[in-house]
């Protein structure tokens, strides 16, 4: 949990609303960060952060309800409509509230997609500081069995501990799960479940009032952290580097030790586009590669109903091996358009997962910004990337339809 204060609930406080005062003040100051924000600057920019706004009351409330950590289960950490920390399109996000002096037991059973990956963090994120990663690994660590099924114990180091422990750092405090997608039509999700080893098949205490006014405060302080986290963030990774390019492929900070990123930020006018050129990821040196722009709000732009976002499945590769990504606002009629949906400025970023080696510089992306009327003449195989606006539409209901059966699970 976050440490971010709210004022206390005043003696003179109304009964009939004090179990809820802290969590309305909360409210209010998440409101008063999201209007003052320096990056709000038109209607869109507002109308997105109260947006995020909703979304992250509804989290904060839903992760405080998660706090279980002696009858624990796995909580969805973001979705579509509750986005924080730019969420990957690809990702669903699990997490589990744990403690380090106890077992937790994790079953489940391997679906198809492309990546699964379990990381133990010692906290949450603050307005200055990252948690620490703990233990990060993927599913070619499990043993899996023939229909899919795995077994994992987290839990305090132990002198017998055998294949399938993983023993719990001193101060582990959640329990993250990554799946992610690299074909959305095809790949199903698995299943996946943690108990605690020693209260499995009894009851945590029935709930109190005073209990569900904790609760709210609690929220309240997570909001307010919240919002200030990922108002900060973005400074520390992408905002200080030089506009319209992108890092060097690097081991992701975090300690996600089985992926690589390139980040960046990008300022376009109407009339520009960014080409981004990369090689596509050969057989056998990682299970997933995508990129996805992100909202000055840190957070994904709509996947659901637009093309913001292209997995290396999804994408067109070129005859030369390369992928060439068009980000801009308008329409140059081309497979491989990531759209900016209103967006002048915003966040670039690519994720390369279940790598079986580190990349080198050579593997990660070059940009060019150049004006739209250039396109025809200066993008390599243009003629190859065109397509139809019937095309496009199929393009745009993939993934409406995809999405829409992944939430079902």
């Amino acid at each position: 949990m976050t440490t971010e204060q709210t004022p206390p609930v005043s003696a003179d406080a109304d009964p009939d609303t004090a179990a809820t005062r802290d969590f309305a003040a909360a409210v209010a100051e998440a409101e008063r960060l999201i209007r003052t924000a320096p990056h709000v600057r038109t209607e869109q920019d507002l109308a997105e952060g109260l947006d995020y706004l909703a979304g992250s009351i509804k989290a904060s409330l839903h992760m405080v309800g998660a706090f279980q950590r002696d009858h624990p289960f796995f909580a969805a950490s973001t979705g579509p409509y509750s986005k924080l920390g730019l969420d990957n399109p690809d990702t669903l996000y699990f997490h589990a509230y744990i403690r380090d002096d106890a077992e937790y037991v994790v079953t489940g059973r391997r679906g198809t997609t492309a990546d699964l990956s379990f990381q133990v963090m010692n906290g949450d994120y603050s307005p200055t500081a990252s948690p620490d990663s703990l233990t990060a690994f993927d599913d070619r660590e499990l043993d899996i069995g023939p229909d899919g099924e795995f077994r994992v114990t987290f839990g305090p180091p132990r002198a017998d501990a055998g294949p399938g422990y993983v023993a719990l750092a001193p101060g582990s405090a959640m329990l993250i799960v990554r799946e992610v997608f690299g074909d959305w039509a095809n790949e199903r999700p698995g299943e996946i479940r943690i108990h605690r080893a020693d209260t499995l098949g009894t009851s945590p205490p029935p709930l109190t009032a005073a209990a569900m006014a904790k609760r709210f405060h609690m929220a309240g302080r997570m909001l307010v952290s919240r919002i200030r986290t990922f108002l900060a963030f973005p400074e520390w990774h992408y905002l200080r580097l030089p506009v319209n390019t992108l890092t060097e492929p690097r081991s992701t900070p975090g300690g996600l030790t089985t992926q690589f990123s390139s980040v960046g930020h990008y300022d376009l006018a109407d009339d520009e586009v960014m080409v981004i050129t990369v090689p596509a990821v050969e057989k056998g040196v990682a299970s997933y590669f995508g990129f996805q722009l992100g909202s000055m709000w840190y957070v994904s732009l709509d996947y659901i109903n637009h093309q913001t976002s292209l997995t290396q499945h999804q994408a067109r590769i070129d005859v030369d091996g390369k992928i060439r990504y068009v980000v801009g606002e308008r329409n140059p009629g081309l497979a491989n358009w990531i759209e900016c949906t209103g967006h002048r400025r915003g966040y670039l970023q690519f994720r390369w997962q279940g790598l079986t080696r580190d990349l080198t510089p050579a593997e990660g992306p070059t940009v060019e910004v150049m004006p739209f009327d250039e396109l025809p003449d200066r993008l390599p195989h243009y003629d190859h990337q065109r397509v139809t606006p019937d095309e496009w539409r199929d393009r745009i209901a993939a993934r409406q339809v995809a999405v829409a059966r992944r939430m079902l699970g």
